[in-house]
């Protein structure tokens, strides 16, 4: 059931971009970071069998966030897929210091969250810290590498080089930093490999599947099909 629910859980997230940005435009894919930065490290802590390999949950919701900005960079230019980078950033911060603050209270008698709250957030601070370099650094590098791209191959038809292309070498980048920082001395060397290769290539094919959704933003745009918020 994993393999379909993965398929499932993929369809879904392109769903719920597409609709951000055709009820709310520009903000509706600044909603979808924050929430796809947030989820992605909460899901993150989970590993499960996958295609018979050992993944991390999270890298779905966590590569959409490079949809939208592909997505931005498209249709409204590197200035604005920037600042989705900064809400998502921004929305992570917030979250660590937030959730940290709260475990620190002691529960009352009757409580029974305090255990599963740490099993899940006390974990945060180290994901967090990977997680906002991995960010940074590949969602940066993906802008830039978007509008790179662009200026070479510029016509609609080409839309899917610039997406690949500034994706693929990003989520190389990500997945690099995040798995060095977050998990090494956590799992065995061995299960640390199937962990950064699983991500990786799992990444790489929500980045191949996302390219027609680009191309349907691009001619929601045109169409003036997009919403404002």
């Amino acid at each position: 059931m994993n393999e379909v629910l993965w398929f499932l859980m993929l369809l879904s997230n392109f769903i719920l971009v597409i609709l951000a940005y055709r009820w709310w435009g520009k903000t509706g894919l600044y909603i979808w970071t924050s929430i796809a930065t947030i989820i992605a490290n909460v899901q993150v802590i989970k590993t499960v069998s996958l295609f018979w390999i050992v993944a991390t949950m999270g890298n779905i919701v966590y590569a959409t966030s490079f949809l939208a900005t592909d997505i931005l960079s498209e249709n409204h230019g590197k200035k604005d897929a920037k600042r989705a980078v900064y809400v998502g950033f921004f929305s992570l911060i917030s979250t660590t210091i937030l959730m940290q603050i709260a475990l620190m209270f002691s529960p009352h008698a009757s409580d029974f969250s305090q255990e599963a709250l740490t099993t899940i957030f006390g974990f945060l601070p180290r994901i967090a810290v990977a997680s906002m370099a991995a960010y940074w650094c590949s969602q940066l590098h993906d802008v830039w590498a978007y509008d790179f791209w662009k200026k070479r191959f510029p016509t609609r038809r080409h839309i899917w080089i610039r997406n690949n292309a500034s994706t693929m070498v990003s989520q190389l980048i990500d997945t690099s930093i995040f798995t060095l920082v977050a998990f090494i001395g956590v799992f065995s060397a061995e299960i640390w490999w199937q962990i950064f290769w699983s991500t990786y290539l799992l990444k790489w094919i929500v980045a191949m599947l996302d390219t027609p959704f680009v191309y349907l933003a691009r001619r929601m745009k045109e169409s003036g099909k997009v919403g404002r918020l």
